[in-house]
């Protein structure tokens, strides 16, 4: 069976994505390579990988279909090694000393980074909602905005400090997703307090929302492996 192309990996989203989450990334990323948009990071060629991912995943008979596929391919390239070797027990050793760092380095703090911008937000909100004009409340909601960007400018850095292993490239995934979509919460948080439009307080807790999934799906894969 010939290659088959990774369009989650084109589209920058986990292959448990829903739908909607779909649609989204590949209008963020189409927006970010026009030409029209921005000059600096437009490419015709990443448009077109873009619009042929969004063709097969953005439809969900053709994405069960890719997903087999995927799937296949990925059971053929697994290696079967019936004998272990003295050298391979210790890369295998060496594998696990790598991902505990790397639990201790870079999954634990970003973890704890993300919780603390997620936990606040719904408490945040409900006490927004008393008054959204009110001047006093919009500081504080704007004071927790600046906070998060501050854990999130946090996460980011521990994220980029070591680079993941292997044997965690999925939990890693996740929370890199997990950080770009509260990136994205934190903006739409920030026009609301500007514009007081509803529609960007409703996204921010969407994205949130799914920022939060992504996080417990890291968590979920990394006891998978535990």
């Amino acid at each position: 069976m010939s290659s088959v192309i990774n369009h989650y990996k084109t589209l920058k989203i986990s292959p448990t994505a829903t739908q909607a989450e779909i649609k989204q990334a590949y209008r963020r990323l189409v927006k970010l390579f026009h030409p029209d948009s921005n000059s600096d990071t437009a490419g015709h060629e990443e448009i077109v990988r873009l619009n042929a991912a969004y063709e097969i995943l953005g439809d969900a008979q053709h994405r069960q279909s890719y997903d087999r596929q995927l799937s296949e391919q990925t059971e053929q390239q697994s290696p079967v090694a019936p004998n272990v070797s003295r050298q391979q027990q210790q890369t295998a050793r060496d594998a696990d000393e790598l991902m505990e760092q790397w639990l201790i380095k870079v999954y634990k703090p970003v973890n704890r980074m993300l919780n603390s911008i997620l936990k606040p937000l719904k408490k945040e909100i409900d006490e927004l909602s008393a008054d959204p004009f009110d001047d006093e409340l919009i500081e504080k909601f704007q004071l927790y905005i600046e906070t998060s960007r501050e854990y999130l400018k946090k996460a980011h850095n521990f994220f980029t400090s070591m680079p993941n292993p292997s044997n965690v490239a999925g939990v890693a995934a996740h929370l890199y997703y997990s950080i770009n979509q509260v990136g994205d919460g934190i903006e739409e948080l920030q026009l609301f307090t500007l514009n007081y439009d509803d529609r960007h307080l409703h996204t921010g807790q969407e994205l949130f929302r799914i920022a939060a999934r992504l996080r417990r799906e890291a968590q979920d894969e990394l006891k998978i492996k535990s």
